[in-house]
């Protein structure tokens, strides 16, 4: 694996394209030509209307999905052509993901849930990461429900399990899907603010897909995809209420 040089940004796309039913009559390009870059330390918002390419562009930059053509570097390394054990390894250590829905295990306990990552990559959790598990559940002030089962948790307390979860490993860059779509407006502000939270006191990256302007305001950056093509990318500002999400 190439090492990483200090100015390497942490996700570089350069000229990506993406096609489905390539060959077919209903052959079609969602992206065309998206250039994108993320460094680390950066806490950026990804908005634009539906269908517009975000969640295909989410998969790509979470090594779920490969892109038609085009280049991906991810910590400097080439990820297009490699092997799909070594993209499951470089996404295990490499990415953590929050999604609008939770996907807790609901028979595990929210600590249980938290070190699912490392259980999957073992097939063991160690002391050390039930330790890294327990504190990660007490930054998200969930101290005195860790024993607890998804069913004994409001939504805000589930999305703050699969907060922990994502950061148990220690990623440099956190993707999030809607990570607030899924919850009401205090429950949103509440989880919206211990991501910024997350970001100040650990230096994580976090890039977050959101069709709500409110938050996405509270972002460093701003990047707009429409009809598959980045349309807007820089510092947020006034104009961030004015995208177009619907």
């Amino acid at each position: 694996m190439a090492a990483q040089s200090p100015t390497d940004p942490l996700i570089a796309l350069a000229a990506i394209t993406k096609r489905y039913n390539v060959g077919r009559p209903s052959e079609a390009e969602v992206l065309h030509g998206v250039d994108l870059r993320v460094r680390a330390g950066e806490f950026v918002a990804l908005m634009g209307p539906s269908g517009s390419g975000k969640s295909t562009l989410l998969n790509i930059l979470g090594l779920l999905e490969r892109a038609s053509s085009g280049e991906y570097r991810l910590q400097g390394q080439a990820v297009q052509s490699l092997p799909d054990a070594t993209l499951t390894l470089l996404r295990r250590h490499t990415l953590g993901f929050v999604f609008q829905f939770h996907h807790l295990l609901p028979a595990f306990s929210a600590l249980e849930n938290v070190t699912l990552p490392a259980l999957m990559g073992t097939g063991r959790v160690g002391r050390a990461q039930e330790e890294r598990a327990r504190q990660l559940l007490d930054a998200v002030g969930l101290a005195g429900a860790m024993d607890k089962r998804p069913a004994e948790l409001s939504g805000g307390m589930q999305q703050r399990v699969a907060i922990a979860r994502a950061l148990v490993l220690d990623p440099p860059l956190v993707l999030a899907d809607e990570p607030t779509g899924n919850l009401d407006t205090a429950s949103s502000g509440e989880v919206f603010a211990l991501l910024r939270r997350m970001h100040a006191e650990r230096g994580t990256s976090f890039l977050i897909v959101t069709h709500d302007a409110r938050l996405a305001a509270q972002c460093d950056r701003l990047v707009e995809l429409v009809d598959g093509r980045i349309a807007r990318d820089g510092p947020v500002g006034p104009a961030v209420a004015g995208c177009s999400t619907k």
